[in-house]
């Protein structure tokens, strides 16, 4: 079984920066794309960014420039910091990572519980 941590989610002004971690843990063979989604209320959540174990990374337009992603192989762990923070870059933002259970298996999404980002003054 596999496990998403995130931590990292708070309270920030306007053009202040934040960073999310999010590790993953349990038994697996390997992960080969980890990333952030976001869902604001009242909106379908949406990509933020991606990484591949080889440190390809894919960034949603809203966030180029601002957010960077990246990833620590050894811990399994990913990371996104966030700097120049919009209110409208307030929502639960959640980890995902495309996981190889075994060597036999295929790749299989796994989600992790969310972290809440609020901007604000």
């Amino acid at each position: 079984q596999v496990q998403l941590v995130e931590s990292g989610g708070d309270l920030v002004q306007p053009g202040g920066s934040l960073r999310l971690s999010c590790a993953a843990s349990g038994t697996f063979f390997s992960i080969y794309v980890m990333g952030w989604y976001r869902q604001a209320p009242g909106k379908q959540r949406e990509l933020a960014a991606v990484i591949t174990s080889s440190g390809i990374t894919n960034y949603a337009d809203s966030v180029k420039g601002r957010f960077t992603i990246s990833r620590d192989n050894a811990k399994n762990t990913v990371y996104l910091q966030m700097s120049s923070l919009k209110p409208e870059d307030a929502a639960v933002y959640y980890c995902n990572a495309n996981v190889k259970p075994n060597f036999y298996s295929d790749y299989r999404d796994y989600w992790g519980q969310g972290t809440q980002v609020t901007v604000s003054s």
